[in-house]
């Protein structure tokens, strides 16, 4: 039976702030960030110890990935109850300690939510299965008869992202849908009783008081009605992406408007964030309208390579996007399915967001460390991936056998090499995984990872976690950084991006070699050594792979 908890304060008073639209929000990806038990695994107990470094980086908030009951088919999006905290983790009343000591820090706390589909072990699905064909349960999940005379076929040619077919057929004969693994079988969102569900689960964490809720394939839910034929690769191709019948549909906005009227219902300002894939920002402001989700994933910002050309135009489309819809732009370098940009920036362009190549680790930390104070200076709010601020290559040299990413063993999908930005954060010079926990690590650390640790970088003024804490302290006392929707361009040499908002100029050189520009002001920042110029306006060496942040 489950218990329902009394809910902590929040961390803010309940006066309108519209804190989420400049905060920089930290994801914890709990088996990797710290382990409590000395199980070899992150647990929510972990995180709890390690919550007074993330106050002192700086951050407003913390994203929690998945910690559910789950059978771990992918890591924990695979939920068998919603209202449970997998053992590995820990136990809600963990849950609970954890959000009240977050709020005594000043921490918001955002927890994932995965409502495209549920585990195989969920309760309503064993039961769809035991009942058979016909049963009330099966409505709730797409069950369908497959194609041929035999029903042999899959009812259509859908794929998984995972490779293989979107179908898996039962003992009965029928097949079900499952965009992602076999044992994440998709739920009907025709159906009323998934709805009353996910509200429900809504407020069981809002009661704890939980300050918003990631939701896992926000772009997925509804699918395109009688779950029609893609057709043919080429066929896609000539219709565009945004002509997938299992993503992006346009019924998904409707159910992002009943969960806002359920937040609204909470003080302290609750949000929602959507993870959605979509063609364009265009597609993905959608989201964000002022009556749906407060915040949606900038996956385009992302992906772009450290180009001052191609940043410049994203970042347009970004907050011209955003503009209609009143919603902040967010912007973000690195996550859990992603290669670390310290990694992906040491490599050449056009390698994608995962590699196994470790490529020039200098150039890429440089580049990285470079990237974060472009970032974080821009309008919006910025997310901040477990291990980036302290300038974390990917791991690319992991053992097969030890790979427990679900698509690695698969023949196609995704090309399974998540493991690599996934593996134990170090926190001490020495010891024990370097400080993850007392019984080693799920996944191997490198050898050497405790260089890389906080209690090594910090008091570093070098260090990337001192450039870290530097900025973040910086950008909440800078009245021309996080919040808003403008900045001005200032004209710069090719390669080098300027722009000016207000008491405040960055200027990022995204070349090879140094440039020189005028200096626009005092320096406040900067990820490398320059040079002071005597007066505003003085020529100062900009060094290549180097922003500044200055004070105008």
């Amino acid at each position: 039976m489950t218990q329902h908890l009394a809910a902590p304060a929040a961390p803010a008073s309940g006066t309108h702030t519209d804190w989420w639209r400049g905060a920089v929000i930290y994801q914890v990806y709990p088996r990797s960030f710290a382990d409590g038990n000395g199980d070899g695994m992150g647990d929510l107990e972990g995180i709890r110890t390690r919550l007074p470094h993330l106050r002192d980086l700086g951050v407003d908030a913390v994203w929690l990935s998945p910690f559910y009951s789950s059978p771990q088919a992918d890591a924990g999006y695979d939920v068998a109850d919603y209202r449970a905290i997998d053992p590995m983790f820990g136990s809600l009343l963990d849950a609970d300690a954890l959000v009240r000591d977050a709020h005594d820090l000043g921490l918001r706390i955002i927890v994932d939510l995965v409502p495209n589909h549920s585990s195989d072990q969920h309760d309503w699905f064993q039961r769809a299965l035991r009942e058979g064909p016909g049963s009330p349960l099966r409505e709730r999940y797409h069950f369908r008869p497959g194609k041929g005379a035999d029903g042999s076929q899959p009812p259509n040619d859908w794929e998984s992202i995972f490779g293989g077919p979107a179908w898996t057929r039962t003992p009965d004969g029928e097949w079900y849908l499952h965009l992602f693994a076999p044992e994440q079988p998709d739920f009907n969102w025709e159906h009323p009783a998934v709805h009353d569900e996910f509200r429900s689960i809504l407020r069981f964490w809002l009661d704890m008081g939980v300050d918003g809720f990631r939701v896992d394939v926000a772009h997925g839910l509804v699918k395109a009605e009688g779950l029609p034929d893609i057709g043919t690769r080429d066929q896609l191709k000539l219709l565009g992406n945004d002509a997938m019948p299992f993503f992006d549909q346009d019924g998904v906005h409707a159910i992002y408007r009943s969960w806002r009227k359920v937040l609204s219902e909470y003080a302290g300002e609750r949000i929602l964030v959507a993870e959605a894939w979509t063609p364009t920002v265009e597609r993905a402001a959608a989201y964000v309208r002022p009556d749906e989700m407060h915040q949606a994933f900038n996956f385009q910002y992302l992906g772009t390579h450290w180009d001052a050309a191609e940043l410049r135009e994203v970042i347009d489309v970004s907050l011209a996007a955003m503009r209609p819809v009143g919603a902040p732009a967010t912007w973000v370098l690195s996550n859990h399915d992603v290669t670390r940009h310290a990694t992906r920036f040491a490599n050449p362009p056009g390698l994608g967001t995962q590699l196994r190549e470790a490529g020039d680790r200098e150039l890429g930390l440089r580049r990285a460390r470079a990237a974060t104070l472009l970032m974080l200076a821009l309008p919006g709010s910025a997310y901040v991936y477990q291990g980036e601020e302290l300038g974390l290559p990917d791991v690319t040299d992991l053992p097969d056998e030890v790979r427990q990413d679900p698509s690695f063993v698969r023949a196609s999908g995704q090309d399974g090499f998540r493991d690599g930005c996934r593996v134990p954060i170090p926190w001490t010079v020495d010891g024990s995984s370097y400080g993850f926990g007392a019984g080693g690590s799920w996944l191997p650390q490198p050898e050497g990872w405790g260089e890389l640790s906080v209690e090594a970088q910090t008091g570093d003024p070098a260090s990337t976690l001192e450039l870290y804490r530097r900025a973040l302290a910086i950008r909440r006392t800078q009245p021309g950084l996080g919040a808003g929707d403008s900045l001005e361009w200032l004209e710069a040499p090719d390669g080098v991006l300027a722009f000016r908002r207000e008491g405040f100029v960055c200027t990022a050189n995204t070349t090879g070699e140094a440039v020189r520009i005028p200096a626009p002001g005092r320096v406040l920042l900067a990820n490398a050594e320059v040079e002071s110029a005597e007066t505003a306006g003085g020529k100062v060496q900009l060094p290549a792979d180097t922003t500044v942040w200055w004070a105008v």
